[in-house]
Formats: structure tokens, C-alpha cells, sequence
């Protein structure tokens, strides 16, 4: 039997699999040589025993920290807001704060004219003495048998301003209290500035900044052409009881009024008037301010509170050429004429190069889409053909009203403003009269009010120095010195009654002619004559006489 067998052939077919199946051989050949060293085994349980120790550590006081924190409320006042203002004015009245013994002194003020605690002997010092918390000093109190603490802090707001910052901590699960503090600040504050108005401007950074408070003042002050008053005031408090009907009828619940007439005529202190009789604060917007556009200009009015007054003065004089539609890059001159000495460099010149606002921008900010609700518009003007007509058109400026040079009704009124007695300066020129007339003849009796008792003269106040006679005075070199008019609020008066008051200042009335002189003008004539009712009867003539001979010359 014969049998075909097949050589078998031992060639050696190479694999390509041998190379790579050393690779983790080797790996594993020196995992296995570094975890025999017995230090690096030590390292890693230490490594793992430190990472479960700090896991555990941070889970304890994080759940430490989370259940202290749901036992405290915790609360930031920023010194660019308001309420900042009312803590610190609340710190100032608790009787526990009064008695800290790590205390800052300033005489910063803060809205009001102190509004932390004063020392009580420097009523006499224009800017008093006020205490405020340490920086990073920690302060404790109780407050409705609440534990809380207090801290002011200082902090980088950006690189070239720093800022403050209080935070309370109040310990308490329920918010109710953090809302009776704050209610009870705010109602201390308000109270504090009942009789006062605050006054706003924004800074360079387009915040705005409380920079005063003014004292209310009384709208019979104000002396204008019977009705003006009563229309403005009537029409603001209808607007601002109107908010319902305005959203109702899906009209934007805003208000603009339109003050323009003569330089002097009582535009502003109007709208300081109604400021104080509506108890609303004043934002006063300066559309020549360096740096504003029409952009930072949107973002100001948009930041205003609900309820306030806007205030633009001399919105006609905004800019160089009045306001315009589009920006109007300024022609090139010849450089022999920039250089010139003789050319004028006034403040337009300078004002108009830092203005950006255009007309577009302003308009949008009065009503465009993001334009603030609630809040009343004020703008005066003394040029009011220079405005354009889609500036005072209803909705932007609702109601224009023309303020005149003085009438002879109002040089009468602000004759008796200045010169008619109160009911108790009158009941103590009796009693002081009544008093002179039971001594011996001569004798003269001063009154409480300031004012001497002696009968008045029809002539005028001949014993009164005249202000040309208190500038005179015999020194050398006087004749250098400025002239000076008028008298001291020292030297004492005539005692006028009401009748006399009367008497003279339709006399005055008669003297002062129709719509040819500002209240400003008037008002100033009348201080020179703050204490000789009669020589301002007497002299007026001889006044509107130099008035019209200055104008000329003029």
C-alpha cells in the first residue's frame, strides 16, 4: 500500500502581532515594580485617606454653614442706593449704636443734614460731626429680640473708585422682620426729610448721585400772574392720580410741561415749588454734560424712580446751534483764525465739542420704547422759537406755559412778601406800642421781631443810613473799594402795620412799569431796601430810570 504524504513545510510565517502585545507587558511589569516599593504604597493610602477626611470635612461644614445660614438673614446696602441712606440713618437714632466704642468721625453727609449722630455743642460749625461704623469692624444689637450684627466694609468698584457697603445680619428664619426694618428706616428718613426735597444729578459713570437736600418751599413765595400757580399744581397732582385711566386706555403714563419766557421770570423756582408741594424729589438731567450720548442719555431717564421730576433747564442752550436733528461735524476754519487772539473762546465753543446728544436720541428718551413711566418732565427755555417743533410736540411737552416779565400785580405782591408783618410780629408791635405809650414821652421801645418801634416817616427813612452813606467811609483808598448796596439785617427798620404795608406797596406798583422788568431784577432792588420800606417807595423811580439808561447804553 502506498501512501502520498505531503511534505510539510516549516517556514516561519512572521507575525505581525508579537511587537504591540509587548507594550503592556511592559506597563504592567513596571506597575508591578513601583507598587512594590513599600513608600509609594504608603503615599497612596495617605493620599487616599487625606482625600476622604477633607470630602468628609467640607460635607460637615458645608452642612454646618447651610443649617447656621437658614437660622440668619442676610442683607447688602450698597452706597449708591438709597436705602443705604435710610440705615444709616436709623443706625444713628438706636440708642445701642450711640454707645460703640470703635467709632469712625466724618463730616460727610448723607442725604439729610446729619443723619448719624452729632456732637451737640458744634451747631455752630457749618459741616457737624457725625459718627459711622469702622471699617471691618463687626457691630452687635438687638432689634425686636432679634440678635443682629453690623459691619461696613469698603470694596473695589472699579479702578479708579472705591465704594462702600453695609450688611446685616439678622438672626431669624422669618423675612417679616427684615421688612419692618426697612419699613421703620424708610419712615425715620422720610420723616427726617419731611420739609426737605433731594436733589440728583448723574456722575461721569451715568449713576445718579444724591447731591443735596433743599427746604420745601412754600408756593405763596412764588409770585406769579394770578392762575399760573393753581394750573400747574392742579394738572400734576391730576396726573399723578391718573395712573389707572392712562393704562386703561394704553397711553403712556407720562407728563411733560414746557416753562419758557423771560431770564429771571420765576421758571425754576416754580418747579423747586411744586417739588416740595407734591413731595417728589428732582432729577436734574444735563444734556451738556462731557461724555453723555444719546445712549447714556436713554439709560439715565430710564434708571429715574417712578414718581419724580425730571429737570432739563435751558434746554435751548443745550448745545452750540440749539438741538439738532443729526450731529454736524464743525467746518474747518483756517488755522490764522483759530489762533487768533481776538477770537472769542466762550463756553459754547468748548460745549459743543463734548456734546453728543442729537435730537433723535432726545426724543426717543422722552417716549420712545424704553422712555420711564411716572415721572414729570420739566424743561425751560428762554428762547422757545429755537426748539423744534417735534421737541414740544403733545406727549413729549403736554403743557407750554409763558412766564412774562413782571406785571405791576406781581411787583405789589412781592412788595408785601418782603415787608408785610406776620400776625405775631403785628400782636408785638401793639403790645410794644401800647407799652411806649405809658412811659415817659421819647422813650422808644424794641420789638421782639428785629424791628425798631419808632413811627414812620412819610417822607422816607432819613434816619436810616442810605446805601451810598454806609459805603463811604473816611479811610484812604476807599474810593477803589466796591460800592456797596445796602444795608446790614442789624440795623432796625420801621415797624409797618398791615395797612401801611398795603399803602406802600401799591405805591411801589404804581412806581414800577407794566412787563418791563424781571421778578429777579425787582426782587434784587428790593434787598438794597430790605430794611427801608420807604426808601424803596421813594427811589423806585429814580431806579427804573437808571434801568432804562443801562439798557440803552447797553
Amino acid at each position: 500500500m502506498q501512501t502520498n504524504a505531503t511534505p510539510v513545510h516549516n517556514d516561519t510565517v512572521p507575525s505581525t502581532s508579537a511587537g504591540p502585545s509587548t507594550v503592556p507587558s511592559d506597563l504592567f511589569s513596571m506597575l508591578s515594580m513601583l507598587l512594590s516599593l513599600s513608600a509609594l504604597r504608603d503615599w497612596l493610602k495617605l493620599l487616599l485617606v487625606g482625600g476622604v477626611i477633607e470630602t468628609c470635612r467640607r460635607f460637615f461644614f458645608g452642612s454646618w454653614e447651610s443649617l447656621v445660614s437658614s437660622f440668619w438673614i442676610t442683607v447688602t446696602f450698597d452706597e449708591e442706593d438709597d436705602s443705604y441712606d435710610w440705615i444709616l440713618h436709623w443706625l444713628s437714632k438706636n440708642p445701642k449704636w450711640s454707645q460703640a466704642r470703635k467709632i469712625e468721625v466724618s463730616t460727610r453727609a448723607f442725604g439729610l443734614a446729619s443723619p448719624a449722630v452729632s456732637f451737640g455743642d458744634d451747631e455752630d460749625y457749618s459741616k457737624k460731626l457725625t459718627f459711622l461704623p469702622s471699617l471691618a469692624e463687626t457691630y452687635h444689637l438687638w432689634y425686636k429680640k432679634h440678635w443682629m450684627s453690623v459691619s461696613r466694609t469698603q470694596y473695589q468698584a472699579s479702578a479708579w473708585s472705591t465704594r462702600e457697603k453695609l450688611q446685616f445680619s439678622i438672626l431669624s428664619r422669618n423675612h417679616a422682620v427684615l421688612a419692618t426694618l426697612l419699613r421703620e428706616a424708610r419712615a425715620m428718613y422720610q420723616a427726617a426729610q419731611e420739609h426737605m426735597i433731594a436733589v440728583y444729578v448723574s456722575d461721569i459713570s451715568g449713576n445718579w448721585r444724591h447731591v443735596a437736600s433743599r427746604p420745601k418751599r412754600p408756593l405763596k413765595s412764588i409770585i406769579l400772574d394770578p392762575g399760573v400757580k393753581d394750573l400747574l399744581l392742579d394738572d400734576a397732582r391730576d396726573f399723578l392720580e391718573s395712573k389707572t385711566w392712562y393704562s386703561d386706555r394704553g397711553i403712556p403714563f407720562r407728563r411733560g410741561y414746557l416753562l419758557y419766557g423771560a431770564p429771571g421770570s420765576g421758571k425754576t423756582s416754580i418747579i423747586q415749588g411744586l417739588a416740595g408741594e407734591l413731595g417728589l424729589d428732582v432729577y436734574i438731567v444735563s444734556l451738556s454734560r462731557a461724555g453723555l450720548d444719546d445712549t447714556g442719555l436713554s439709560s439715565l431717564i430710564s434708571d429715574m424712580p417712578d414718581k419724580c421730576i425730571a429737570l432739563m433747564e435751558d434746554i435751548d442752550a443745550a448745545f452750540h446751534q440749539g438741538i439738532t436733528r443729526e450731529r454736524k461735524e464743525k467746518p474747518k476754519e483756517n488755522k490764522d483764525d483759530d489762533d487768533s487772539p481776538d477770537k472769542p473762546r466762550g463756553r459754547d465753543e468748548t460745549t459743543s465739542s463734548l456734546s453728543r446728544i442729537t435730537l433723535s436720541g432726545l426724543l426717543n428718551a422722552l417716549d420712545g420704547i424704553g422712555a420711564q413711566e411716572g415721572r414729570i418732565l420739566f424743561a425751560t427755555t428762554n428762547h422757545y422759537t429755537a426748539l423744534d417743533p417735534a421737541l414740544c410736540r403733545p406727549g413729549r411737552m403736554d403743557l407750554h406755559i409763558e412766564f412774562k416779565l413782571a406785571s405791576k400785580f406781581q411787583a405789589e405782591e412781592l412788595f408785601k412778601c418782603f415787608y408785610m408783618p406776620s400776625k405775631e410780629i403785628e400782636e408785638k408791635a401793639e403790645d410794644s406800642k401800647a407799652g411806649s405809650e405809658e412811659k415817659a414821652s421819647g422813650e422808644e421801645k424794641a420789638g421782639d421781631s428785629g424791628y425798631s418801634s419808632r413811627a414812620p416817616s412819610v417822607e422816607g427813612d432819613a434816619d436810616l443810613p442810605s446805601s451810598t452813606e454806609s459805603a463811604t467811609s473816611s479811610a484812604p483808598g476807599d474810593s477803589d473799594r466796591p460800592a456797596h448796596n445796602g444795608n446790614f439785617h442789624k440795623v432796625r427798620g420801621p415797624q409797618l402795620s398791615r395797612r401801611e404795608t398795603h399803602d406802600l406797596a401799591a405805591r411801589f406798583a404804581e412806581a414800577i412799569p407794566e412787563r418791563e422788568f424781571s421778578m429777579a431784577a425787582l426782587q434784587g432792588y428790593l434787598m438794597a431796601y430790605k430794611v427801608r420800606p420807604y426808601d424803596a417807595v421813594g427811589r423806585a423811580t429814580a431806579w427804573v430810570e437808571q434801568q432804562r439808561a443801562e439798557k440803552q447804553a447797553r
